[in-house]
């Protein structure tokens, strides 16, 4: 050390030996602090080594803020580790040594969040964190947007930021903090860059603005507001809101704009402390002498190509391409090997300076519309009919295809965050295939771009999604870009929405979205003197102009907002003039979408997909559940419906009414269903004794049908009624302590019922309500068929009733009483209108939770009345006629008002469903011809074949 320090200062030599570094024991220097030797020289102990660091604290908002350098990843150009409570973010920067051979900024941005960072170790197989999840894609998305433009024009060498998250208390979201950070770390490097940035989230609740709101107020905000500015200019703005209105988000951008700015003293504080001297990079700048050259043999003919109108894309990129080989081959013929190295660039700047003065002067576009024109719209909903929900959509020559799939409540995505909700039940999933630009291209894993722009109609339209305790369906939409020339994304959201609603989804109101540019003129300080704003964007407008605004949202207000620019930086008040001209502009494609589809389609009952929650006991569901899943499984392969378990409740997705009828049937019998007093089921007999006949229901549950409650008439033996495999229906009159059930079937029926009548009608008899062996041989596989609980009263009511009007045939048409198995045989056929004494298996009394179909509520929006008046529920009876008023109208017949508060129900025939022939409060002459499973009225037309 004494030689280093003679080398530094030739008068040290003249030093005494007692004042050397050795005989003072200094061994090093370390960040300008002194490291101690050990006092023993023959045993050699490595020093202290000691981190200068250097820190910046401030506070934004509610919030202490820490820059921190010096202490971690020393080695990188530049290194800040930024805190805010107990979560900490280090982001790093580095670039490249070499030249920059190339004509863009290869910019590349890493957002890591590690499972260490809260405690835990990945689930993963290898227990190590893979590829790049979602989120970590769209927060470095966030990080790279806004400091992009900031870097000079033709620095293209490569820089690579690295933002990892050390650690996190769960409250606040490391994504913004990891930009701020990332802002700091170049102020401390080499790298030219016109920074610093400042970054901040605004929530809202109860109209009041929130500052860096915590994960747990985010979930009460109807505001999401990722702001990024410099200390005068816009450079970047994300937003999820439920729709929020343009002036409230003006409001909220003004509030952002100072708070942002807060972060900038502090890192240029940090910057002049510990921070590096700029580097002289090598920028590949066009000289003006060749663009003068290009500009002269190129400008009269792309001004040409972009004053015609009836170009196309293709036709547009063809004649340019043309035009560039024309001068690419003058250039050749006078040997001016520099200009042709720079030709492409030469000749963008080219077409980029005519296409913006022509916009500016003139006031017209590349394809002639006006300013705040939007393109031609096509919409048609329902394109794929097989599906749960399709739509295609198309502005101008961009073109995407939406689809929607339902699914079970456990389809729902699982999310790895650090910091946020653990599972996702809407996803909407955006592609881009080469093919839609017509090039040649391979299909990898997840793709930037695609990520980001299926988030940002993701975020759109959850504002008008059902609530997910009114609607348990996970969702999935799938975008399929077919032809793309500018703001894809945005017509995914107006696809999107069709689709969902072509799906019977119950979502409030469409969401359409609409990308807005703007082309500017500056001054010599670079300051805007002119600009106009131009509303849905084509592709090479968003390539030659300075901003891609995209804002969707409905007729009340935003749903979701993306600002990405160019320069850098715009003024706030030119990006909140833009709001306006995209309010007008969403509001046309609202009303062509509109026009195609204006409220959830009511799907075809038979077709629809179905959700049943049901509830059971949890050893129940473990029997259904099997030895690893196993029962389930097999259930969920034969029917292809999808079953979740939970504490008590078991859930059903099932692709439409007979999958669930075939699922609920197999759950009976594994499980069964409570069996209560007074209740009325479906079982098989599976042993006769002399004392009784046992009775098994779904489930393996049993129970004894005593002797003595076979039959109001004495019986001698059991066999003359019942005989094993036998179908029958009973009453519970009786269940102990240990669960044994008693049954009986004479209570099914009054004892009055086995009164002589009229010859020409059958006598009412017990064996009227014993299915017929005929009918029942298939039984015997399926012994546990289960069916709904029936109200005691009622089936005795109805019986007395028929009773009654045996007693008086003179004032009554004929009729027969039949038996079970001739009303199961009567349910069978289509467009019956007998009156089945049992509910099929359909028709149970179970909560079927959502259904997307409401064309089969005819029957179940039919409520008894109470009011008195002549015609009343009990002296309704089998062919009285009437004259009733249409109540309501329905896609399978009508709600009929009978007087005195009874409905009634006409059902349509097959060819006539579909017809308008009725109104609303027409008289119609009609007979009660039956009564349906629920004791409603069916009625015909008087003079109805």
């Amino acid at each position: 050390m004494s030689a280093v320090a003679a080398r530094a200062n030739p008068l040290l030599k003249s030093f005494p030996p007692f004042l050397t570094w050795p005989h003072l024991r200094f061994r090093t220097i370390c960040s300008g602090r002194l490291g101690f030797a050990h006092s023993d020289p023959d045993h050699p102990v490595a020093g202290t080594k000691l981190l200068e660091s250097f820190k910046e604290e401030f506070e934004v908002g509610t919030n202490l803020i820490t820059l921190e350098t010096g202490k971690i990843a020393r080695f990188a150009n530049g290194a800040v580790v930024l805190g805010t409570g107990e979560t900490k973010v280090l982001s790093t920067v580095a670039a490249s040594k070499g030249d920059a051979l190339r004509d863009f900024l290869p910019l590349t941005v890493d957002y890591q969040e590690k499972q260490f960072a809260q405690s835990l170790i990945p689930t993963t197989f290898m227990r190590r964190e893979g590829a790049p999840k979602e989120r970590e894609l769209l927060c470095g998305r966030l990080i790279d947007r806004p400091i992009r433009p900031l870097f000079p024009t033709g620095f293209y060498h490569e820089v690579q930021v690295t933002a990892s998250v050390l650690s996190s208390d769960g409250r606040h979201d490391p994504d913004v903090m990891a930009a701020n950070a990332t802002s700091a770390a170049l102020m401390l490097s080499d790298i030219p860059w016109g920074g610093p940035i400042g970054m901040i989230r605004i929530g809202r609740i109860d109209g009041h603005f929130i500052v860096n709101p915590t994960m747990e107020e985010l979930i009460l905000s109807d505001l999401n507001l990722v702001y990024a500015c410099t200390k005068d200019k816009t450079l970047m703005i994300d937003v999820q809101a439920r729709e929020i209105t343009e002036k409230d988000l003006e409001a909220g951008l003004r509030v952002a704009h100072p708070e942002a700015v807060k972060y900038l003293e502090p890192q240029i504080r940090l910057a002049a402390k510990a921070g590096k001297q700029k580097k002289e990079y090598s920028l590949s700048m066009l000289s003006q002498k060749t663009l003068e050259k290009v500009g002269a043999l190129a400008e009269a003919k792309i001004g040409a190509v972009f004053t015609d109108p009836s170009y196309g894309k293709f036709e547009r990129g063809e004649a340019l391409e043309n035009i560039m080989q024309d001068v690419k081959q003058q250039l050749e013929e006078e040997g001016d090997e520099e200009s042709i190295k720079i030709l492409p660039k030469a000749i963008d700047t080219v077409r980029k300076q005519v296409v913006r003065k022509r916009i500016i002067t003139e006031g017209y576009r590349l394809d002639g519309r006006h300013l705040d024109e939007v393109r031609p719209i096509y919409c048609e909903a329902g394109h794929l009919p097989i599906l749960h929900g399709s739509a295609l959509f198309n502005r101008g020559d961009t073109q995407v295809l939406c689809t929607v799939t339902l699914g079970a409540p456990q389809d729902a995505q699982r999310l790895d965050a650090i910091v946020g909700p653990s599972t996702k039940r809407f996803m909407l999933h955006y592609s881009f295939p080469p093919f839609c630009i017509n090039e040649v291209g391979k299909r990898t894993g997840l793709n930037r771009r695609e990520v980001g722009h299926g988030t940002l109609a993701e975020k759109a339209l959850l504002a008008v999604l059902p609530p997910e305790d009114e609607f348990k369906f996970t969702v999935r939409i799938n975008s399929e870009v077919m032809a793309s020339d500018g703001s894809t994304s945005m017509a995914t959201v107006c696809g999107g929405s069709m689709a969902l609603m072509d799906a019977g989804i119950p979502v409030r109101e469409h969401v359409a979205g609409v990308s807005v540019g703007l082309v500017s003129e500056v001054d010599s300080t670079g300051e805007i003197k002119d600009y106009r704003i131009l509303t849905d964007i084509l592709g090479l407008e968003d390539h030659l102009g300075d901003m891609d605004f995209k804002i969707a949202g409905t007729r009340s207000g935003i749903t979701a907002i993306q600002l990405d620019i160019k320069p850098a930086g715009i003024p706030l008040d030119i990006v909140c003039e833009s709001l306006e001209a995209a309010r007008k502009g969403r509001l046309q494609i609202l009303e062509h979408m509109e026009r195609e589809i204006s409220t959830p389609r009511s799907k075809d009952d038979r077709n629809a997909p179905r959700l049943a929650s049901l509830r059971y006991s949890n050893d129940a569901l473990r029997r259904l559940i099997g030895p690893l899943g196993a029962i389930r499984k097999k259930i969920e392969e034969e029917t292809g419906a999808r079953l979740s378990v939970s504490d008590e409740t078991l859930t059903i997705v099932a692709k439409n009414q007979n999958v669930m009828d075939k699922v609920l049937e197999k759950v009976d019998s594994i499980i069964g269903q409570e069996i209560t007093v007074g209740g009325i089921y479906k079982g098989v007999v599976t042993s006769i004794k002399e004392y009784g006949a046992f009775v098994e229901f779904g489930g393996g549950q049993y129970g004894l049908l005593h002797i003595s409650e076979l039959s109001h008439k004495p019986v001698t033996r059991i066999s003359d009624i019942l005989s094993i495999g036998q179908a029958i229906s009973v009453m519970c009159i009786e269940q102990d302590v240990r669960g044994n059930i008693k049954l009986s079937l004479k209570r099914m029926s009054p004892q009055s019922a086995s009164i002589e009548v009229n010859a020409r009608t059958p006598e009412v008899n017990v064996s009227d309500f014993i299915v017929s062996k005929e009918t029942t041989a298939n039984a015997q596989s399926s012994a546990s068929s289960v069916s709904t609980q029936l109200d005691a009263k009622s089936v005795s009511d109805l019986l007395a009733q028929a009773v009654s009007t045996l007693e008086n045939p003179s004032t009554s048409p004929d009729f027969r009483i039949r038996s079970v198995a001739e009303c199961d045989e009567e349910e069978k056929r289509p467009e019956s209108t007998s009156i089945p004494l049992w509910p099929s298996k359909s028709k149970r009394s179970k909560d079927y939770g959502s259904s997307l179909s409401t064309s089969s509520s005819v029957l179940s929006d039919v409520k008894e009345s109470k009011g008195k008046g002549p015609i009343s529920a009990k002296n309704l009876k089998l062919g009285t006629t009437v004259t009733a008023k249409v109540h309501q109208i329905r896609a399978l017949g009508l709600v009929l008002d009978l007087g005195g508060g009874v409905r009634g129900m006409y059902r349509f025939e097959q060819q006539d469903r579909g017809k308008t022939d009725y109104a609303v409060g027409d008289e119609l002459r009609v007979t009660c011809t039956s009564f349906s499973s629920k004791g409603i009225p069916v009625m015909s037309l008087e003079n109805d074949d």
